[in-house]
């Protein structure tokens, strides 16, 4: 009977160990996983967030040139107005030398 109890005490420690070493790599493997996945997690945020401030920059980028533009055009604007003005103040002048002259 002592024979039996014994070999089955050691079939069961046997067995427990087995088990525990099993669990233990498991939950190795779960932590190296839950690990993997947060790395991941943190290296697309930093892309997500240097995307964004590249977008960000070109934006600003394409808002100065844009109003460089603006500032450009109504400088020619109001030259053309003021060539405008000059011509037409010319013509009055000279018809109005015309007038009197007649």
């Amino acid at each position: 009977m002592k024979k039996v109890f014994l070999s089955t005490a050691l079939l069961l420690a046997l067995s427990l160990s087995f088990t525990s070493c099993r669990d233990t790599k498991k939950s190795d493997s779960v932590k190296e996983a839950m690990e993997n996945v947060g790395d991941a997690m943190e290296d697309a945020a930093d892309e997500v967030g240097e995307a964004s401030e590249d977008a960000i920059e070109d934006a600003s980028d394409a808002i100065n040139e844009a109003a460089d533009e603006v500032d450009n055009a109504l400088k020619d604007a109001a030259e053309a107005t003021e060539e405008a003005v000059n011509d037409a103040s010319e013509a009055i002048e000279k018809k109005s030398e015309e007038l009197i002259g007649e």
